[in-house]
């Protein structure tokens, strides 16, 4: 017979229940889901053996690292850049494109499109050509669409666009300015270059990129059926466009066919319509749909304000014009939100604030211009929310 003492019965105690410990565990395992960084739901319906989580999708821009990065796929959307600029802007575009090919296009390599109201040098040429492995096409602006059309009164043009110089208007007496709005509101999307694709990028000479953008952005406009992307949203200033709304109106009363009732027009107006609030989407930066912009809604409507005469009479910038075409056409899901893209126009930053696209990115999440006071965010969140 064993006999055991009182000093080896405690380490055979413990022992034994080490043993039933790990054994419950094995055949019990924790669930350590709560500890999750994804976003999941329970459906507590279900039985305990039926639950389902459901995992919230992911930002386009946080791919899942498990997997190939998105320019291994050689899927392309029928897309370009576009950039109207001149020959003195040389080294402001180097600038531009030395930030976008590192952030974004060296991986996804789209082409470009130069466009000028006057040739492009060789050493333009030349220069860009070195800055990217991409396509690059150069093109001139058509006489008619870099200057007054027939129906305007050059004098009354010049008398108010002098006047509006002396009452210190933002660009109130540049006639350049006027044409450069006049081609982006209605004729770039028409240039022959630009007619073989389907998406734009418009990008600008001296602006920053700021992140990196490990997606393709024209895919995903396609994808999801979005038709404008942008990143900066601000006031107008009302000087430059005091006869814009009240146009804007006559138009909708007298095309109603071509506005849908599920609009987005409640981010430009407060009141239901009757005055514009001013809001707009920045568009030297936007991606968007050139077919929407070739399509006989827009088109009706831009050759209704060009008619109107706003252009040159007042100082109507491209930026109200298609921000306004896009609220009264689209609705909120076909209007997107580029969070991702940190960029800078002088003088006003988009810098994404969430931490984890923070960590794609070099700008200052303080110099952010959404919640601004001149920002029209809020607005925006208030008429897309759920």
């Amino acid at each position: 017979m064993v006999t055991i003492t009182s000093s080896q019965l405690r380490p055979l105690l413990l022992s034994t229940l080490v043993i039933a410990c790990l054994f419950y565990l094995y055949a019990f395992p924790l669930n350590w889901s709560s500890g999750s960084t994804k976003t999941a739901h329970v459906d507590q319906s279900a039985s305990s053996a039926e639950q389902l989580v459901v995992v919230s999708e992911p930002h386009p821009n946080l791919p899942d690292p498990s997997l190939p990065p998105a320019w291994h796929n050689t899927t392309r959307a029928n897309a370009a850049f576009v950039i109207l600029t001149r020959n003195k802007e040389l080294d402001d575009v180097r600038w531009t494109m030395r930030q976008l090919e590192a952030r974004f296009n060296h991986k996804f390599n789209y082409p470009y499109v130069f466009l000028n109201d006057e040739p492009f040098t060789e050493e333009f040429k030349e220069l860009t050509r070195g800055m990217t492995n991409a396509k690059i096409q150069y093109g001139i602006i058509p006489h008619g669409h870099w200057s007054y059309p027939e129906w305007i009164d050059v004098d009354k043009a010049t008398a108010l666009r002098e006047q509006m110089g002396r009452e210190g208007v933002i660009y109130g007496d540049n006639l350049s300015y006027r044409h450069m709005c006049r081609f982006e509101s209605g004729f770039f999307f028409r240039h022959p270059l630009m007619l073989e694709y389907d998406y734009y990028w418009r990008v600008e000479p001296s602006v920053d990129f700021y992140c990196d953008i490990d997606y393709d952005p024209f895919l995903y406009m396609k994808e999801n059926k979005m038709k404008y992307g942008w990143t900066i949203s601000l006031f107008e200033y009302e000087s430059t466009v005091r006869t814009l709304w009240p146009t804007v109106k006559n138009f909708m009363k007298e095309y109603p066919d071509l506005i849908p009732e599920n609009n987005l027009i409640d981010f430009v107006t407060n009141d239901g319509g009757d005055t514009y609030n001013m809001c707009h989407f920045w568009s030297n930066f936007e991606i968007a749909d050139l077919n929407w912009l070739r399509g006989p809604a827009y088109l009706r409507y831009f050759e209704y304000l060009d008619r109107a005469g706003g252009f040159f009479y007042e100082r109507w910038g491209d930026a109200p014009v298609h921000s306004i075409a896009a609220a009264i056409f689209l609705n909120k899901t076909e209007v997107h939100f580029f969070d991702d893209i940190g960029y800078r126009h002088n003088p006003f930053t988009h810098c994404p604030t969430r931490r984890e696209l923070q960590k794609k990115c070099h700008c200052n999440a303080d110099d952010n211009f959404d919640y601004s006071a001149y920002s029209c965010m809020r607005r925006w969140e208030e008429v897309t929310r759920d």
